[in-house]
């Protein structure tokens, strides 16, 4: 696998998460319920397939959902996934080293599924940093920044 290594870069870590006051009310009111490492082939399935606007396809062919379903087999790759009445509605997935996440898709098909999985990954894990890779307006609504590369290698070195 090519390591994708944009400049800057946009990540968080659990001090600067923003919870909205009407997202704090959804994770309150346990309309989702949120597990980890229950369903991860069928969360990079979603990821793989959802529709998304503006793209006509995605990164995740054949080999990469082997690649990654092989490294959640040996206990490095993680799936967040959310239930609404049993169904997977969203959910995410990434590879975890040492305290940091790498987050590599996500998807939602219920209003703010996939955020719920977001915070549920920075509040209920011991991961201190969450690599986002690119800048993106859902990310930075809860609280994402972009550091620049030599920032983040520096961050990995610490974290790793």
């Amino acid at each position: 696998m090519l390591w994708y290594s944009p400049n800057p870069r946009m990540v968080i870590t659990k001090d600067k998460l923003h919870i909205s006051k009407s997202l704090d009310k959804i994770i309150r009111s346990n309309r989702f319920e949120v597990r980890l490492n229950t369903n991860f082939e069928q969360v990079i399935n979603q990821c793989k397939n959802i529709k998304r606007k503006d793209q006509d396809s995605t990164w995740i062919d054949d080999d990469m959902l082997h690649a990654y379903s092989q490294l959640h087999r040996q206990g490095h790759a993680h799936s967040i996934e959310v239930y609404e009445n049993d169904k997977l509605v969203g959910g995410l997935y990434g590879v975890g080293i040492g305290k940091v996440f790498f987050g590599e898709s996500m998807f939602s098909c219920a209003s703010n599924a996939s955020k719920v999985a977001f915070v549920y990954l920075l509040r209920n894990t011991d991961y201190l940093l969450v690599d986002c890779q690119v800048e993106n307006p859902h990310l930075k609504s809860l609280g994402a920044f972009n550091i620049e590369r030599s920032a983040f290698v520096k961050l990995l070195k610490e974290l790793l």
